[in-house]
């Protein structure tokens, strides 16, 4: 390990997302290898995820300050001040003093006075950022809101207007941390007790039964009860999907797109960890961490299987008493977790609909008459979630649909997520 300045890390990091790295992953690997205080860690922390949730915004900024063009703007000049005008308008607790001075050493000689130069003509304009123009309203949003233009364009068309604004809004305010209690070890009023006498501010989740909510940035890791398997970290949404599958003690599940694993532990508890759980997923590295998981928890009923949800599997075909479905997606409902999002063209996945809808296909050969089918997303567009259920309906008279479900972050407090219940008939 070697010592580092949270600031240089911050810029290491987002360089390496902007390269297709994932912002946790890539944080998580600068952090382990660099010796930080815990008040420099919270600020690096700080630093990648404010400015990645800023970023569209502070990209229009840069060149009204810099009164040039954006091409004339090198990439190198561009991260430097990303970093310096997300602490200058963002970050109360960082004096101008520092983020103007502490921006330009990491500039070095070549770039120190353009980049002093942009820093304090926005300390010069009040630190306000520019906007657009209303007109046309997509193109505030995207900059506003920090979202790549084509995806406010279709949310807009989706949603609508205000439903998006609304909804973008509410991913500035980070979501809390959400716990989903081991009831085969403790009860969450058992938990809450434990959390509350150790000073975390915890409390029940509104709707799933097993729930706990948390501020952001709490310590997973340091919680107590963690070591012990009392709990893991899933959101309410998700665990509101759990529940609607009402798997029952004895039953065959099976858990088609499993990892990391949450939806799997959440199923056998609700069966009192009696019956059988088969977790599959493409990716066998992905699996060891489930399995490494349901020991920790103590769950005894759960097994793996590396396989394409879309290929067969003759063992359990008319047999599950229970289907998971959640299936690969956008992912546009979970941004304000994973802030690179903000940035994806939603034609990136203009071909996921049919991926999901063979994923259906297959699933449905495997459930047995009269048994539960549960699809579900972390999205909140509707061609992935409610016009994927009815195509797959109109194409299998034996499923009906039992009822379905879109949460959102700015209404229900949860990811932006969907799911779908549907019954096979006797």
């Amino acid at each position: 390990m070697v010592s580092g300045n949270p600031r240089r890390v911050a810029l290491e990091v987002l360089a390496k997302t902007e390269a297709g790295q994932y912002a946790n992953l890539a944080l998580d690997a600068a952090l382990k290898r660099t010796v930080l205080s815990p008040a420099d860690r919270s600020l690096a922390t700080a630093l990648v995820y404010g400015v990645l949730e800023r970023q569209g915004w502070l990209d229009y900024a840069i060149p009204v300050f810099a009164h040039r063009p954006p091409e004339q703007i090198t990439p190198d000049a561009r991260a430097l001040l990303r970093l310096g005008l997300y602490q200058l308008c963002f970050l109360e607790r960082v004096p101008d003093h520092a983020a103007v001075n502490e921006t330009v050493t990491l500039a070095g000689r070549r770039l120190a006075g353009f980049v002093n130069a942009v820093l304090r003509e926005a300390i010069r304009q009040g630190k306000r950022l520019p906007l657009p123009p209303k007109e046309p309203l997509t193109g505030w949003i995207a900059v506003r809101y920090s979202v790549h233009p084509a995806l406010a364009e279709r949310l807009c068309a989706d949603l609508g207007d205000a439903k998006t604004v609304s909804l973008l809004a509410a991913l500035e305010t980070p979501p809390p941390l959400t716990l989903r209690v081991n009831t085969l070890r403790t009860t969450r009023e058992k938990l809450l007790d434990v959390l509350k006498e150790r000073g975390f501010d915890a409390r029940p989740t509104a709707e799933s039964t097993q729930g706990i909510l948390l501020p952001a940035g709490a310590p997973v890791r340091e919680l107590p009860g963690f070591d012990a398997g009392l709990f893991f970290v899933q959101d309410e949404a998700s665990q509101l999907a759990v529940e609607a599958l009402e798997a029952e003690p004895g039953m065959r599940v099976l858990d088609v797109c499993a990892c990391p694993g949450s939806k799997s532990f959440g199923i056998a508890l609700g069966m009192e960890n009696r019956g059988e759980v088969l977790a599959g997923d493409l990716h066998a590295s992905k699996l060891s961490l489930v399995a490494d998981g349901a020991r920790r928890l103590g769950i005894g009923i759960l097994s793996t299987l590396e396989r394409d949800a879309r290929s067969p599997l003759p063992a359990w075909e008319g047999t599950a008493d229970r289907v998971l479905c959640d299936v690969p997606c956008s992912g546009f409902g979970v941004i304000g977790k994973k802030p690179e999002l903000r940035y994806k063209d939603p034609a990136l996945s203009a071909g996921l609909p049919d991926i999901q809808q063979a994923i259906l296909h297959r699933s449905a050969t495997l459930l047995r008459p009269g048994g539960r089918l549960v699809y579900s997303t972390c999205t909140v567009l509707p061609a992935e979630n409610g016009q994927t259920v009815s195509r797959f309906l109109s194409d299998h008279p034996d499923f009906r649909l039992l009822r379905e479900r879109t949460l959102y972050p700015d209404t229900d407090a949860t990811d932006g997520f969907y799911f779908a219940v549907l019954g096979r008939r006797p």
